[in-house]
C-alpha cells in the first residue's frame, strides 16, 4: 500500500474522530449548565486544533513532495543506496554522519540554494534527527518558493 493511501486513510479516520468529538462538545454545550458549557467549549477546541494540525501536515507534505519531484526531474535526488546499512535497514550511524558532514559543507558553500538544504534535511533524517530535518526542510521550502 502506498504511503499516500495510508495517509489518506488515517486522515479520514481522524476526520471521523474529530467529527464525533465535536458532536460530544456540542452535546455538552446544549446541557446549558455552566460546567457543561465550559467543558463543551474546551472539547470543541480539540477538533479545531486537530483540523489545523491535519491541514498543516498535509500542506508540508505536499510542499516536500513538490521539491522531491523537482529534484527527481533534475536527476539530483539524494541517493544513499550505496551507504552501509544495519540489519534493521537503517543507514549505519558512522556512514550517515559522514554523509551528513558532506551535505553540511555543501550548505555552507551555497546557503541560498534550496537543493542543498533539501539534501541536508535528508541527511538529518537518515542520521535520526527528525526535528532538525523538519526545520531544515522548512528552510528548503522557503528558498524554493523565493526561487520560483
Amino acid at each position: 500500500m502506498r504511503a499516500r493511501t495510508v495517509a489518506l486513510l488515517l486522515t479520514a479516520a481522524l476526520v471521523v474522530y474529530l467529527f464525533l468529538l465535536a458532536d460530544r462538545g456540542f452535546a455538552l454545550v446544549k446541557t446549558g449548565t455552566g460546567v457543561g458549557v465550559a467543558l463543551g467549549a474546551g472539547v470543541l477546541l480539540l477538533p479545531v486544533l486537530g483540523v489545523w494540525v491535519v491541514v498543516m501536515t498535509w500542506r508540508n507534505g505536499l510542499q516536500v513532495q513538490r521539491l522531491s519531484r523537482r529534484l527527481d526531474a533534475e536527476g539530483a535526488l539524494p541517493d544513499v543506496s550505496d551507504l552501509p546499512r544495519r540489519p534493521s535497514g537503517r543507514v549505519d550511524r558512522e556512514a550517515a554522519d559522514a554523509w551528513f558532514e558532506d551535505r553540511r559543507a555543501e550548505v555552507e558553500a551555497d546557503q541560498g540554494n534550496w537543493r542543498v538544504w533539501y539534501k541536508l534535511a535528508y541527511a538529518y533524517d537518515i542520521a535520526g534527527d527528525r526535528s532538525r530535518a523538519r526545520e531544515t526542510m522548512k528552510k528548503a521550502i522557503e528558498l524554493e518558493a523565493a526561487d520560483r
